[in-house]
């Protein structure tokens, strides 16, 4: 089966299974954008072996296409503390971090550019199906500032670090920041317990979250240098940006 043929498939498969009539596109790139949105909306629900061996065979291919980052490319600015501006879903690392929400189950709106939704996409559907039996153990949404673990699929990263962060509304207060400065550190601790080497911080809280980016930047560098003088660790700690504005935050601060 080529990769045209599993694309096909997937979307045959997730439109009968959903029960959902629509337009099948003639284009690459609109079959591509069509099966996301089957992806993105799709329910957390068991699904046949077939699909995810044929799914991930996909996933896979898709990526040897793309530019994935290894941490050994990256240059550190300070004793290890790494700036990279890309995609976080092609770094491969130990950990990525997700700026989840409460539902910890992905964005379920089709193609969202959040980062919620790129992570659950490339990673494959595996990924909504353990953050909901994770979400099922716990009975409850989760708060925020803290933190859970789930394996990386088909992504470069081994592992996703999902936190959920604060939502601002106005002026930013003080228990804005200390639940910002919450989610970096329940992330270094869980990274810690698991005995990674490497995690990379997307700008939690920056985008739909509305939280102003130099502050998160202070708040995100700070936790880290503190949480290093404290505890020694030798985790190497990366801060993956996208926006040019959040590179120039990220270098300003980290050169001074």
């Amino acid at each position: 089966m080529n990769q045209i043929e599993r694309l096909d498939y997937l979307i045959d498969y997730l439109l009968d299974e959903s029960e959902i009539i629509t337009y099948i596109p003639k284009t690459l790139t609109d079959k591509k954008l069509l099966l996301r949105s089957l992806m993105n909306i799709r329910e957390p629900k068991p699904i046949s072996k077939e699909f995810l061996f044929i799914q991930d065979a996909y996933l896979q291919e898709e990526l040897t296409s793309k530019k994935v980052t290894d941490l050994s490319q990256l240059s550190q600015l300070q004793d290890h503390i790494y700036l990279y501006q890309g995609d976080i879903t092609l770094l491969k690392v130990d950990a990525i971090v997700n700026a989840a929400n409460n539902q910890m189950l992905g964005c379920f709106v089709p193609n969202h550019r959040c980062i919620d939704n790129a992570i659950h996409t490339y990673a494959g559907i595996q990924l909504r199906l353990e953050c909901y039996n994770i979400m099922k153990v716990q009975e409850t949404l989760e708060p925020t500032g803290k933190a859970k673990i789930t394996k990386g699929y088909n992504l470069p990263a081994k592992y996703v670090i999902h936190t959920v962060g604060p939502i601002t509304q106005g002026k930013l207060t003080n228990l804005d920041c200390e639940l910002l400065r919450s989610c970096y550190q329940s992330c270094l601790k869980l990274a810690d317990a698991y005995q990674l080497k490497s995690i990379a911080f997307c700008c939690i809280s920056t985008g739909e979250f509305r939280f102003p980016q130099y502050e998160a930047a202070s708040i995100a560098i700070d936790t880290v240098k503190q949480y290093m003088n404290q505890t020694h660790t030798e985790m190497e700690v990366i801060f993956n940006v996208f926006k040019d504005e959040d590179k120039r935050i990220y270098e300003q601060i980290l050169r001074t």
